[in-house]
This record gives structure tokens, sequence and C-alpha cells, in this order.
């Protein structure tokens, strides 16, 4: 499995990216996941794709935490006209709690590289670890429709930080999961999703205690304040839980 040996830099280039290009890895999708630690909400995987023609990114593009909300959004439609293809995938609270963390981050980024339409060379991940490829060498696509073979994964230390295009990917994974949360809190407005997306902030964190957990948290998970494994009942009276969303692909 490659592995780029990565200059020093102050922000995300496409070094990088060049570099596996030059090694026969034409087409390159960079991943990265956001709300993996969030107790509400989905977890969702953004991916972007590259090949040779897609020139440097735009300005400005690095790891959407280093970024302001305003110059997350604005920098969406930057990152859609420069990249080849580009999609986010999700896995609900419900599917989490099904198949585990992992599992979850899996089918989100399947459903990412289903909704993306063109299969890569090369998957860069963020991290050390891979979670995209299925134990046993299954497949991608085990949790998602019939596709072709496993495209090959390298993971990378921190990097959203150096290659632009898994900074970008983290931009659109953000911005998408931050906007489904915006619009699913009038529904539970006791939990301040409107400002923590799901996160432990201290408001949500005495929502859950007061309140017990809405059908939109992870209710396998042990979520502070709230007795017993499977959460409290408030959102299942509350409203309806957000469903699959639909794909953003190129």
């Amino acid at each position: 499995m490659p592995k780029a040996v990565v200059p020093p830099s102050r922000r995300p280039s496409l070094r990088v990216e060049r570099a596996l290009q030059r090694d026969g890895h034409r087409v390159l999708a960079g991943m990265d996941e956001v709300g993996r630690g969030a107790l509400a909400g989905p977890v969702s995987v953004g991916v972007v794709l590259i090949d040779e023609t897609c020139r440097s990114a735009p300005a400005g593009v690095k790891d959407s935490k280093l970024l302001t909300p305003a110059a997350r959004v604005a920098m969406v439609p930057r990152i859609r006209r420069w990249a080849l293809a580009y999609a986010v995938g999700h896995a609900s609270p419900a599917e989490i709690d099904e198949v585990g963390i992992i599992a979850a981050l899996r089918l989100a980024g399947c459903r990412a590289l289903n909704a993306a339409a063109v299969v890569p060379d090369l998957v860069i991940l963020d991290g050390n670890h891979d979670w995209l490829t299925a134990p046993g060498d299954v497949g991608l696509f085990a949790f998602a429709d019939s596709a072709p073979a496993t495209p090959p994964v390298t993971t990378m230390i921190k990097a959203d930080l150096k290659c632009s295009s898994v900074a970008a990917a983290s931009v659109l994974a953000k911005v998408e999961r931050d906007a489904m949360m915006v619009a699913a809190a009038p529904r539970y407005p006791a939990y301040g999703w409107h400002e923590n997306k799901g996160y432990a902030a201290p408001e949500h964190l005495a929502a859950l205690e007061a309140h017990g957990a809405s059908d939109l948290h992870r209710r396998s998970w042990r979520l502070p304040g709230v007795a017993g494994d499977d959460g409290g009942t408030v959102g299942d009276q509350a409203g309806q839980a957000v469903g699959q969303p639909e794909m953003s692909a190129r």
C-alpha cells in the first residue's frame, strides 16, 4: 500500500497528490469524516476526487476546523467547481447504534464514493486507521449497492492539514452535516443543536439530563445524564428522525 512522504507545509497543498499521481494513481480521492464524536446526528464522510486536470485548490482551502462557519460555506461552491467529482455520505444514528461507529464510518464513506460515481485509483484517508476497507477484505461496498472492486487506501496522519483534496473533503462534510443539524434543531429545541451540532456542549448535556435522549441521539452510547441503554423518549414524540439525506455529487 503506497505511503507518501510529506514535506513540511504550513497549509494544504497538492504536493502529496502529485507525487502519488506520478506513481501511477491518476484519480485520487481525498476523504475525511465529521461527527464521529457527536452524541446526536449522523456521522458524515466527504470525498473530493481529483486528477491531473485539477489545478491548484481554491485559495484558503484548509481543514474545516480551522475555518469559520461563514468561510466554510463560502468555500463549498469553489471546491465543487474545482473537483473532478465530490460527494458527502452519511450514516444515521440508528445505523450507528446497529453496526457501531467504525462500520458506520465505512457505510458513510461507501455512500459518498457511490454518489461521486467516479472510481478512484487510490483513496487518501485522514488518520492512521483504515476504517474504509471492510475487515477480511469483504470489499469497500459491502454495506452499499454493488460496485467495482475496492479501491486501495493509504492512510496519513494529519492529511487534512497536508493534502488539499482531504481538506476540501472535510469542508464539504462539515458544511453538509452542520446544515442537517441546524435543520433538525427547531424540532428538538432543548438540545441547542443550532449551536452545538450534536456535540457534548454544556447546554446539550443539561438537556439530556433534564429530558432524556431524542430519536436522533446515538442510544447505544453511554449518553451523559441518561440512565439505561436506550436513552430517553422525548424525541420519539417531538418529531421524526432525519431520513437518509440526498448525496451531493457532480
